[in-house]
């Protein structure tokens, strides 16, 4: 079966498509001066109404449900309304304030902005939103748990991305890096500035840059595949890096590809972009940008202070080894956990079990799933010379093609 992506997981964000005009009640500055008025008394039927997703420690609120008659499991962005997340922060003793909220976007059709709110210090908030079926779930589950034919689960999934890189940015920028002093938001907490009066350095959020590669050898059919310390057994990926200050993304290839395996490269070819907000706080949003990258050379030589290892394997050993993963089955599986999450039953999960996508006797080796640009530099190559109306692939199979934009994993997160 073929998955045909319209975005990669955490691209395609329905709410920030098309910023208003300065005018526009719905922009970010008339939105701002909205909510001040908001925050000060409780209107009835205000316009625009507003929605907020707390934060919690970088976890988005999130509620989950079952659906239709296969009790299907699926989760939703914990929104609530202005006035309810100022009630429940004045229960914890906490006023909420404008400078507090960060605007995300704002849906014109529905006369709705969309707020986040970082209430990591809060802890009082947990049991009171747990008692309505909300829990503070990490981002990397719910991306597991998103289903990728379902448009408006990945366009939540890419709303909760931009909202945790933005959170994560102001909270790693309070003070300004030039002179010291305290930083303020502006704009909606779209940019930060500096206190200072003497500074007023402007702050903008921070997006790192990462090369990730499929290295092909042309000549023996064969794609150069790594694995990381840090990886669950028998999963095997695409190499990656980050983008040196002066250096082009083609030259990045071929210093990473070099430095990791000692491979020569030549001809780098563009594949797809995706942003990858669910690395370490320190990096609030790296964007992945993929590329298939042809060996000149064959000869590797493993920086074991970067990888664990690095092999050729050939199409049809990767091919194999995508025919037997179950992703839909370990989507599925974790979107149930989160269902039992959000009702109080299970507290966490491990990240090993989201990855178990094999049924039946183990494969020598699987790759990141549908969510990660990783999976479908593999398996647009493995499948490239498969008809699209032909693929021989067994049904569990989520191949793609260089048409439809795709997914991806950090190369050190």
């Amino acid at each position: 079966m073929s998955i045909n992506l319209n975005a990669h997981a955490f691209a395609g964000n329905p709410i920030i498509s098309k910023t208003p005009k300065l005018h526009d009640p719905l922009s970010p500055s008339s939105a701002f001066q909205s909510l001040k008025t908001q925050l000060l008394q409780t209107p009835e039927n205000s316009s625009p109404l507003f929605k907020v997703l707390p934060f919690r420690k970088g976890r988005p609120l999130a509620s989950s449900s079952i659906t239709g008659d296969d009790d299907v499991p699926s989760w939703h962005l914990g929104w609530i309304s202005l006035p309810d997340c100022k009630g429940f922060l004045g229960k914890c003793g906490v006023e909420l304030s404008e400078d507090s909220l960060v605007y995300l976007g704002s849906k014109a059709e529905e006369d709705v902005v969309y707020w986040a709110v970082d209430v990591s210090e809060e802890g009082g908030l947990v049991p009171e939103l747990g008692s309505k079926r909300f829990c503070f779930v990490e981002l990397r589950t719910l991306m597991v748990a998103t289903d990728w034919d379902d448009s408006s689960a990945m366009g939540e999934l890419a709303i909760a991305g931009h909202a945790r890189a933005l959170l994560e940015w102001h909270s790693l920028s309070r003070f300004c890096g030039h002179c010291g002093e305290k930083t303020v938001p502006k704009e909606a907490g779209r940019r930060k500035q500096c206190s200072s009066e003497l500074c007023k350095k402007r702050i903008y959020p921070r997006v790192d840059p990462v090369v990730i590669m499929l290295v092909i050898d042309r000549e023996n059919d064969r794609a150069l595949l790594s694995r990381q310390s840090r990886f669950v057994p028998r999963m095997w990926s695409c190499l990656a890096g980050f983008i040196e200050p002066g250096e082009s993304l083609e030259e990045a290839v071929r210093r990473e590809t070099y430095e990791e395996t000692g491979i020569e490269v030549g001809e780098v070819v563009y594949h797809s972009s995706q942003p990858w907000p669910v690395g370490p706080s320190s990096i609030p949003c790296q964007l992945m940008v993929g590329f298939f990258a042809y060996a000149e050379s064959l000869e590797i030589n493993v920086d074991k202070e970067e990888l664990e290892d690095a092999q050729w394997h050939s199409r049809e050993d990767v091919r194999k080894a995508l025919a037997v993963a179950e992703y839909k089955k370990a989507q599925r599986t974790t979107a149930a956990k989160v269902v039992q999450m959000c009702k109080g039953v299970e507290k966490g999960q491990s990240l090993s079990t989201d990855f178990n996508v094999e049924s039946g006797e183990l494969a020598p080796m699987f790759f990141p799933g549908p969510f990660a640009i990783a999976h479908h530099l593999i398996s647009t190559w493995a499948y490239q010379d498969v008809p699209s109306d032909g693929v021989e692939a067994d049904s569990k199979q989520p191949s793609s093609s260089t048409s439809n934009l795709q997914h991806s994993y950090s190369p050190k997160d």
